[in-house]
């Protein structure tokens, strides 16, 4: 059964939605309740395929194993370096085995949601190591990776914040608020996902270049590649939106995923309104961590060319993320170049710092952005490999 996509889904959500508000309603908390309704879900999710629940499991295992034994660690002082280096890669070795796995498509150690839960067992041993998570028990740490809203495909929340809300009780009037805003969420996601994606995704028909005139067959390109970005769009915000009302549901404030990204006047902000939570993700446990780095043993001579390093590292790993094909590569380079080049042409060019303020000059940022990031979209979907393996081959 896939979440949201299934008609079964929604009724089981719905009957699983009726414990959770009597729970919610009369002042008890939901988080033991949502455990078992998670991991019930989840035996929904992977029921029919055993071998994506051997995987499952298996990283569970290794997850909390891995987790608990840096936690122990660094609790009783023994900060060992290569203890928590060892539990990193733990972690990490079944994403990277299954990405290599599919490039030859094999199906090696993978499952459906296999990247997001990855992130958030990543982030609670980083920030174990960092200090910031100093003690955590068991169940809240289980509920954290194996809580279903968000499991295949985020948002991608934070340990702190998700436990802060598991182990809260609500009065009566802020469940009430939680569950409406819940439902609200539900009924605009399912608009998004299922009849404004839908729609989108209908015009979108990617071919090479074919024998009309240029500016006609430009014009299918284009066409294509914003067909592409607004389904992608819809579709994913859309998914993120029933994720949020599912867990408000039962008393998770997941967070936002997307706030109007094609409003961005610049990449970069783009990146702070698209896929939000995997955009501070990576910021915060890539991007700062890869400056500082750089930083500490002075490979670049200023700030400037050490963030522009950061971005391609940070760019080219989400793209490597997604896919370990050209595509997917190339994407994340060109987003990494994007972000440098932005940071270079706001910082060091008079031009833009003289005009920024002024209206003609924020509509022409919007109109080469919005622009930019659509060629992004057709880098990431294959059309532009597709036209240009069209133009060699024909």
């Amino acid at each position: 059964m896939n979440f949201y996509i299934d008609p079964a889904f929604y009724v089981f959500l719905a009957l699983a939605v009726i414990p959770a508000a009597i729970l919610g309603f009369t002042g008890r908390r939901i988080k033991y309740y949502g455990l078992v309704a998670s991991l019930g879900f989840l035996l929904l999710l992977f029921g029919e395929n055993a071998q994506g629940m051997a995987a499952f499991l298996g990283f569970l295992v290794v997850a909390c194993v891995a987790t608990f034994w840096v936690l122990r660690s660094w609790r009783c002082g023994q900060k060992a370096l290569w203890k928590y280096r060892m539990a990193l890669a733990a972690v990490i070795a079944p994403l990277v085995i299954y990405k290599i796995g599919a490039v030859f498509e094999h199906n090696i150690m993978g499952f459906l949601g296999l990247s997001y839960i990855t992130f958030k067992a990543v982030q609670v041993i980083i920030e174990v190591r960092d200090g910031v998570i100093e003690d955590m028990g068991f169940l809240d740490y289980l509920y954290f990776l194996v809580f279903f809203a968000p499991f295949t495909s985020g948002p991608i929340d934070r340990s702190r914040r998700f436990t802060e809300d598991a182990n809260r009780t609500y009065t009566r009037s802020e469940y009430a608020d939680l569950l409406a805003r819940g439902i609200m969420l539900l009924l605009i996601g399912a608009v998004y996902q299922k009849v404004l994606g839908t729609v989108f995704y209908g015009w979108f028909t990617p071919a090479p270049l074919g024998d009309g005139s240029l500016w006609r067959e430009l014009a299918a390109q284009v066409k294509d590649a914003y067909a592409y970005g607004f389904y992608l769009f819809f579709d994913f915000a859309g998914y993120s939106l029933m994720a949020m009302g599912a867990s408000y549901c039962f008393g998770i404030k997941t967070p936002r995923n997307f706030r109007a990204p094609f409003l961005a006047l610049d990449v970069r902000e783009f990146w702070d309104r698209w896929h939000m939570t995997l955009s501070a993700w990576l910021r915060d446990f890539v991007f700062m961590r890869v400056v500082k780095s750089a930083t500490r043993r002075k490979l670049f001579k200023d700030r400037l060319h050490t963030a522009c390093f950061g971005y391609l590292a940070n760019f080219m790993l989400m793209g490597a993320w997604h896919g370990l094909t050209v595509d997917y590569l190339v994407y994340g380079a060109y987003y990494g170049v994007l972000m440098g080049a932005t940071d270079v042409y706001q910082k060091r060019v008079p031009f833009h710092k003289k005009h920024k303020k002024k209206r003609w000059y924020k509509a022409l940022q919007w109109f080469v952005t919005i622009n930019l990031v659509m060629l992004g979209m057709a880098i990431f979907s294959g059309q532009l490999h597709t036209v240009v393996g069209g133009l060699i081959h024909g």
